[in-house]
């Protein structure tokens, strides 16, 4: 008797932790299946590019692939359901891979798209080449939005067109590469070319930086560790875009590095001596190779409303503190939209006002989605539903609203409703491009 005293008082503490863990455990599942069921309800269930797909049979539910998340613990991106890991938040992945990584009995693969959604992905070798000879793709537009992975990408896309070099056409050509685009991947392609001592013309036909120079003033861009050619690693675990920006500014001083800015790419066609012929905004000019280094949001979509040509008009928001004090109208449903009128109201908009087509924001990620809502109950900001922009005048917007007639007093206009994605510029050059629903 005495002995079994003995045990059971040895034991019952670790019994006791075991049901504390147990507790803890079962609650927090309880949690993870509540943020599931709000994602679904929403319609937020769309991951935005590379995701992961968790095979139950092989998951062991050790949570090493929630902790690996460089979003966690800020967005829970996966979470643990019946003791196996789930996408609980699929809008909020932003295709890191680390979770695949960290999975010790390889039940994680990354894929594109979904069974319900596809997603078109040009066709590119290991080397970053395409089926059109001497063209090659690296960066956003390849499917990974990543600083670094298309850092890494842009670099890669070098060593092939070093490569590819060795056998091209030896006819007279004014460059050895041309480069499209000079966001992460065009400026690791730069400089690696810079290196290798290529003869070679990048080109951009907004600013250093592309897409992330295209980022509201002040947004947190998350990158990780990366190596860029002649400069060495760069190391930023969370930072600013404009501190992105200096550093790619500084970069292009020390380094000498030249990019034609303002000029927009147009085509390329192979000529008969089977040099590349690209075509630009400033002229024709023989290559021979081409590196396409460009984002997936191509040309901003336009309203096609009368008065769309006018100076208030802009398709992006670069620094919110211009319009403090002014009538701001944000047209769309997405991120970019919710995110644009966020930073006016927050940076002291007399008015912001988001436009919405139909009758939701489950478009967006959750999280800008309660931003949104905060701002609207502290009357920031506020939301029109089953709208619709009709013309856009100097003082007014002409907008319908469930089919009735209203008028906006207005000074600002940006349109968020997405962009015309190239991928009809691909397939002109002759690239596949292949829709992937749910594969690699």
């Amino acid at each position: 008797m005495n002995g079994q005293i003995v045990y059971l008082l040895y034991f019952a503490p670790l019994l006791l932790v075991f049901a504390l863990v147990v507790r803890r455990r079962d609650r927090r599942e309880r949690e993870m299946l509540a943020a599931l069921n709000e994602a679904r309800e929403a319609g937020l269930t769309q991951p935005p590019s590379l995701h992961p797909v968790v095979d139950p049979l092989r998951c062991i539910g050790c949570s090493s692939c929630i902790h690996a998340c460089p979003e966690f613990p800020a967005h829970q991106i996966l979470g643990l359901i019946d003791r196996k890991a789930t996408l609980i938040s699929p809008t909020d992945c932003i295709g890191h891979g680390a979770c695949e990584k960290a999975c010790p009995v390889g039940a994680i693969k990354l894929v594109f798209g979904t069974a319900e959604r596809g997603v078109d992905i040009p066709r590119v070798n290991a080397d970053y080449s395409t089926n059109v000879p001497g063209v090659f793709i690296a960066g956003e537009l390849g499917g990974m939005g990543l600083i670094r992975n298309a850092v890494s990408q842009g670099r890669q896309a070098i060593d092939g067109v070093r490569a590819w070099l060795k056998t091209a056409s030896r006819a007279p050509a004014e460059v050895d590469v041309f480069i499209v685009g000079a966001g992460p991947a065009g400026l690791a392609a730069t400089l690696g070319a810079t290196a290798a001592k290529l003869r070679y013309r990048t080109i951009e036909q907004n600013s250093l930086g592309g897409t992330v120079a295209n980022f509201p003033r002040g947004k947190l861009v998350m990158t990780e560790p990366a190596e860029l050619p002649v400069v060495g690693a760069f190391r930023f675990s969370e930072v600013r875009k404009e501190t992105l920006i200096a550093f790619w500014e500084d970069v292009r001083s020390r380094t000498g590095i030249e990019i034609h800015t303002g000029e927009r790419f147009l085509g390329v066609t192979a000529d008969a001596d089977g040099i590349l012929n690209v075509s630009t905004t400033r002229g024709n000019f023989r290559s021979r190779a081409l590196i396409l280094a460009i984002g997936r949001r191509g040309t901003p979509r336009r309203l096609d409303v009368p008065g769309e040509e006018l100076d208030k008009v802009s398709y992006t928001l670069i620094d919110p503190a211009e319009h403090a004090g002014r009538r701001v109208l944000v047209i769309g449903a997405g991120d970019s939209a919710l995110e644009a009128a966020c930073a006016c109201a927050e940076a002291g908009a007399a008015t912001v006002t988001l436009v919405v087509r139909g009758d939701n924001l489950a478009r967006a990620r959750r999280r800008n989605q309660e931003h949104v809502g905060r701002l609207v109950d502290e009357r920031r900001l506020s939301v029109l539903y089953n709208a619709h922009i009709t013309a856009i005048g100097k003082d007014k917007v002409a907008i319908t609203i469930g089919g009735a007639r209203s008028a906006l007093d207005n000074d600002v206009v940006i349109i968020c409703v997405g962009g015309i994605l190239p991928t009809p510029l691909l397939e002109s050059i002759g690239v596949d491009v292949q829709t992937k629903y749910g594969t690699a």
